[in-house]
C-alpha cells in the first residue's frame, strides 16, 4: 500500500489495523528485497521466499554430504573392520 499505492505508513496502519511501526520496518524490508537483498527475517516477496528456501535446503544438503562424509571415513578405518568387537 505504502509503496505501490501512495498511501503513508499511518494511514496503511490504520487501514489494515497494525501499528507504524510495524508497517515501516515492513516497508523497509519491502524495499530491500525488491533492491535484490535477501532478508534475514521471513521474506515478503514470493522470489525472497523462493531463495530463502533453495538456501535452507542447500545448507540441509550440506550437512547431510559432511555427515555421510564421516560414517564413510569411520567406516573404512582399521578401527572399524568387522571382527574386531
Amino acid at each position: 500500500m505504502v509503496l505501490d499505492h501512495g498511501y503513508s505508513c499511518p494511514e496503511a496502519g490504520k487501514a489494515v489495523g497494525v501499528g507504524e511501526t510495524a508497517i515501516r520496518r515492513w516497508v523497509e524490508q519491502l524495499r530491500a528485497e525488491r533492491g535484490g537483498i535477501t532478508p534475514q527475517s521471513k521474506a515478503l516477496t514470493p522470489e525472497q521466499q523462493k531463495i530463502q528456501a533453495l538456501e535452507a535446503r542447500i545448507q540441509r544438503l550440506e550437512l547431510e554430504k559432511s555427515i555421510l562424509k564421516k560414517a564413510t571415513a569411520l567406516l573404512m578405518s582399521e578401527d572399524f573392520k568387522p571382527g574386531r568387537l
